[in-house]
């Protein structure tokens, strides 16, 4: 029998399109990921070819017959159009988070996948860190009374990046993930434009009406950080618990499990849970939007 072996092709090529043309050309030994081949990379900058991996025009990306899967590493912005142009020529997209920056677009893209017969898959690194599977199992099976996560970091360029609860996603899965569905309660946002600072401030409720807040806040300086304080009937939690660090690099794990999806190794249950997790944080995302942007309101 012979191996089944899918063409793919980077679009984008910052700090993870990098990562993922390193990955494409160095896959693990017998993992699903022997099954992608590199066969060249989009971008807007000239480059001619990095490392072994040549450049070729997006045109031609989508035109190939060679060419199963597109890797999407662009700014946000651009990930739903690329995405849409993708699914239209017929390949398979694994694209970074957030895969929109409108819950009416994923709905779409998604229907369109769906429809196309298509995979995709889009990238939750997050939920693959060693620090992050260790804290889901000190949270396993643990009642909580209330909880917050606290995000610092850089300062993003908003017009690229979208408005935080799309750029900062991640979070919002983590807290879906470790709690299970959630309701947006309010949320508000603080900007000072001179000082180029924003800190989003979002309160939530589990399905037990307990209170979670997620705070996401940026500004010049600022380390790329995260604060936890989740209270549980048997104790508060503020640290991460120690986690080993892992052989495999995230982007790799992440690739072998779009390989997998490939090849058909994924459950229908699995599928279907990513599937709600994905879309039910960018409906929530969209609901933060709303709720930050509307006028305050005046009670006479």
């Amino acid at each position: 029998q012979i191996s089944k072996m899918f063409g793919t092709v980077v679009v984008g090529v910052g700090i993870a399109g990098l990562a993922r043309i390193r990955d494409l050309m160095n896959p693990m030994p017998s993992s699903p990921s022997e099954h992608l081949k590199l066969l060249g990379f989009v971008s807007r900058r000239s480059f001619g070819n990095i490392n072994e991996a040549k450049q070729i025009s997006l045109e031609d990306a989508l035109k190939s017959k060679e060419i199963h899967a597109a890797f999407i590493s662009t700014e946000n912005k651009s990930h739903e159009e690329t995405i849409r142009m993708f699914l239209e020529a017929g390949k398979h997209v694994l694209v970074e988070y957030p895969m929109a920056l409108s819950a009416k677009a994923a709905h779409e893209l998604w229907e369109m996948a769906e429809q196309k017969d298509k995979v995709l898959h889009v990238e939750h690194i997050e939920l693959l860190t060693e620090e992050y599977k260790q804290l889901k199992k000190e949270v396993a099976g643990k009642d909580l009374v209330k909880g917050t996560l606290h995000f610092t970091g850089h300062v993003l360029d908003e017009n690229k990046s979208g408005f935080p609860a799309f750029s900062g996603i991640a979070r919002l899965t983590w807290l879906i993930d470790l709690f299970g569905d959630l309701t947006v309660t309010s949320a508000t946002r603080e900007k000072q434009k001179d000082k180029n600072y924003s800190r989003m401030t979002v309160h939530f409720q589990t399905a037990n009406k307990k209170p979670l807040t997620w705070i996401e806040e940026r500004g010049p300086g600022m380390r790329r950080e995260k604060k936890i304080n989740f209270c549980f009937t048997s104790g508060c939690l503020e640290n991460f618990p120690q986690a080993p660090r892992s052989s495999v690099g995230l982007f790799m794990q992440d690739q072998n499990l779009f390989a997998k999806k490939l090849l058909g190794q994924v459950s229908k249950e699995e599928l279907a849970a990513e599937k709600w997790r994905i879309l039910r944080c960018l409906d929530i995302a969209e609901v933060i939007q709303q709720y930050c942007e509307e006028p305050e309101k005046i009670y006479s």
